[in-house]
């Protein structure tokens, strides 16, 4: 058996779990290797702390690997918020974001620029179909701007920005921060082209709450400043009393504290099961069950508003029915976990999601009355 196999094997949740954009149970080996954690932080022995410590820096080394970067770029973050925190709070100048970005990016903007008291802003878009792309950026760009803060994939619509295109309209002289929660370990990226990236592992990695990361690159690190910047991040080799030593000029000036080790080890191991299983297979196959989805909305007459194209999307498919309410009400009374919310109906398979799962939400439709939920 190949080790993608083994990895499809590791899908051990109940069937019918469509929502992994919300929440991804926790694998086996995440579950398996905590609970070993666990028990040496249970005895307070020093060399079992330290061997559980070794945690923070195996995971910096894997989210590394999978980034194309260094290991010293990459801070461990208490979320994902944490990190774009971290990176939006040390900018000044206009900053471009869209108005429908989720709130760890909108949110935080937003407090940052209130926070400088004028030396940061927030250059608010709207596109009309939602999408930040190129071109609806473009629009936006002056000489005041100094960086865009994006989703790689929007959590709404699941479509899936051009990384590559923005670093190019954005040229050298302004800051790509990209918040990767919705795709880091599931799609084949050159995230080389973001300056800074913030992700968290608790959906699409299966490794928890509170196993997030975010990189800086050396441009970052010229740019922002780490105005959040805690004891882990200054000069000091150890501790200091009587002295305020500065920020150092490392990734590890973004950090406030000490890491969670245990929440290290959960991202640890959630980053190495994906590298070790591919991450383009996994892409791949997480594309397969997305046409899966797609075709059987379609044939059902249920309106679909996330993208088509395999290079524009990820792993959610919006569903926009004439009864969201009433479809969310179906699925849940099959068994069927997915997110409703406002007129849309996300669903969000993962690699692993089995065929019996899908099987699931097109007989749901069926049976509960597929024709209530299309538009007219």
């Amino acid at each position: 058996m190949s080790t993608f196999d083994d990895y499809l094997a590791t899908f051990d949740s109940e069937p019918g779990y469509l929502n992994w954009a919300a929440f991804g149970p926790l694998s086996p080996s995440v579950r398996e290797e905590v609970f070993a954690d666990a028990d040496l932080l249970g005895s307070g022995r020093p060399s079992s702390l330290a061997l559980v410590g070794e945690r923070i820096g195996q995971a910096q080394e894997l989210v590394a690997e999978l980034l194309g970067s260094e290991a010293a770029d990459v801070t461990i973050q208490p979320s994902s918020t944490h990190g774009l925190m971290q990176a939006l709070y040390g900018l000044s100048g206009a900053v471009i974001a869209g108005t429908g970005e989720f709130p760890s990016v909108s949110l935080t903007l937003d407090r940052a620029a209130a926070a400088s008291h004028g030396a940061l802003t927030a250059r608010w878009i709207t596109p009309d179909d939602g999408r930040v792309t190129p071109d609806a950026v473009a629009e936006a760009l002056d000489d005041e701007v100094t960086a865009l803060v994006v989703s790689h994939v929007d959590f709404r619509t699941g479509y899936r920005v051009d990384l590559a295109a923005l670093r190019e309209l954005l040229g050298p002289d302004r800051l790509l921060i990209v918040d990767a929660v919705q795709s880091f370990g599931i799609l084949e990226e050159d995230w080389t082209a973001a300056d800074v990236v913030a992700g968290h592992g608790y959906k699409w990695l299966r490794a928890g709450r509170g196993s997030a990361f975010a990189s800086f690159s050396a441009r970052a690190r010229e740019r922002i400043a780490p105005v959040l910047s805690g004891i882990t991040g200054t000069t000091a080799s150890g501790l200091f009393m009587d002295e305020l030593p500065a920020p150092t000029a490392s990734a590890q000036a973004y950090t406030v504290s000490m890491p969670d080790t245990l929440a290290a080890g959960r991202l640890a191991i959630g980053v190495r099961d994906m590298r070790d299983a591919g991450v383009a297979a996994i892409e791949s196959r997480l594309a397969e069950n997305v046409d899966a989805v797609l075709e059987i909305a379609d044939r059902r007459g249920i309106a679909v508003i996330s993208p088509r194209e395999r290079s524009e999307r990820a792993g959610i498919v919006a569903l926009a029915p004439e009864e969201p309410a009433r479809l969310a009400a179906a699925l849940a009374n099959a068994g069927l976990v997915v997110t409703a919310r406002g007129s849309s109906v996300r669903v969000a398979p993962h690699a692993g999601t089995d065929s019996g799962t899908l099987q699931l939400l097109d007989d749901a439709l069926t049976a509960f009355g597929y024709e209530t939920f299309t538009i007219a």
